[in-house]
């Protein structure tokens, strides 16, 4: 089950969240009615380590076999989704796969067409609504050390 629940007006989220680059274009999501795109990963099951989580999505969403390289970002996101009040704790790992997942076009995963993916070269990363707001700028420059952000998305 994973760690999500509402209390007060509030929906809480606990995600994991991958970040998979490859000939200098990172891989992103998203759900197919939305117009933002996001990095890959979902949410972490009551028990279960963060790191595990993600390499679970992925293995779950894509059949990408994963290995964790480094946790850039541990981050407290507060923001209104479908006009519900959010509140989120998001760990993004950077991610190294097994072999090759590059594709040119978008697709879709192994879970249906619920969600898009697409590989969006760095070079044009400010070109795509991409949320948290922290992640064109921060995917230029992924720091070596972790670092704690806390967010107001408007």
């Amino acid at each position: 089950m994973d760690v999500r629940f509402q209390a007060e007006g509030i929906k809480f989220n606990f995600r994991a969240a991958g970040i998979l680059i490859e000939k200098n274009h990172v891989l992103l999501h998203k759900q197919k009615e939305d117009h933002y795109w996001a990095l890959p990963g979902g949410g972490i099951e009551l028990g279960e380590r963060s790191r595990d989580a993600v390499v679970r999505e992925f293995e779950e969403e894509l059949g990408c076999t994963c290995h964790v390289k480094g946790l850039p970002w541990i981050a407290e996101n507060f923001f209104t989704y479908k006009d519900i009040q959010m509140h989120e704790v998001g760990f993004y790992y950077v991610l190294e796969a097994e072999e090759s997942y590059f594709r040119e076009d978008s697709f879709h995963g192994l879970e249906g067409e619920r969600l898009v993916y697409r590989w969006v070269p760095l070079s044009a990363i400010y070109e795509y609504p991409v949320l948290p707001g922290f992640l064109p700028a921060g995917l230029q420059h992924i720091p070596r050390v972790t670092e704690h952000l806390i967010m107001e998305e408007k």
